[in-house]
């Protein structure tokens, strides 16, 4: 680029601004093909548990939907909150099928290609699912009435864990603007 001094009304060179910095193919961003798993398999999830109750399709051991057969068995034994379906864990889960889904895919389109401009939407998402879902059902299962509470908290914090521990871990990840011009 070159600029002119009114004064002498010479040219003089000046060097480019900082370019933005380029961003590292996925191989060299190993956490980003950890996230690429998990909200993958989040996106299976959301349809098998997810769906099924929002849509309103009994879960009981007699169902013919093998989804709701699935979710049954989890939930008569280590879920009966989720079992109960409680209208505000409709709403919960709605969110979950039919806003966190469709997130699910484009996360993991933009962790593959590597589109930056999905940072603060991830932040959104991450504090959603950590202060909209996790604050209230943990709440619940483990300081609910008896009859809403985990009869077997290690195994309810094995199979609901990841969808909290994988978000705050996604949202310490996009804490800095253009994420994937770096590693973690």
């Amino acid at each position: 680029m070159t600029t002119v001094n009114p004064e002498t009304a010479t040219g003089t060179a000046q060097a480019p601004s900082a370019a933005t910095p380029v961003n590292l193919p996925l191989r060299k961003r190993p956490f980003d093909i950890f996230f690429i798993v998990m909200f993958s398999l989040f996106i299976v999830t959301c349809i098998i548990s997810d769906a099924i109750p929002t849509l309103g399709i009994p879960q009981t051991a007699t169902t013919t939907n093998i989804l709701a057969q699935w979710n049954y068995t989890y939930s008569s034994q280590y879920d009966p909150l989720y079992m109960q379906e409680p209208l505000w864990l409709r709403f919960i889960t709605g969110t979950s099928a039919f806003v966190y889904l469709p997130f699910y895919v484009l996360l993991v389109i933009c962790l593959v290609k590597g589109f930056n401009w999905i940072q603060l939407f991830a932040v959104i998402y991450a504090t959603m699912i950590i202060s909209l879902t996790a604050i209230p059902i943990f709440g619940v299962e483990f300081f609910g009435p008896v009859g809403q509470r985990t009869p077997n908290p290690v195994v309810f914090l094995l199979y609901n864990g990841p969808y909290v521990l994988v978000p705050l871990l996604l949202l310490i990840r996009m804490r800095k603007p253009l994420p994937f011009t770096r590693r973690f």
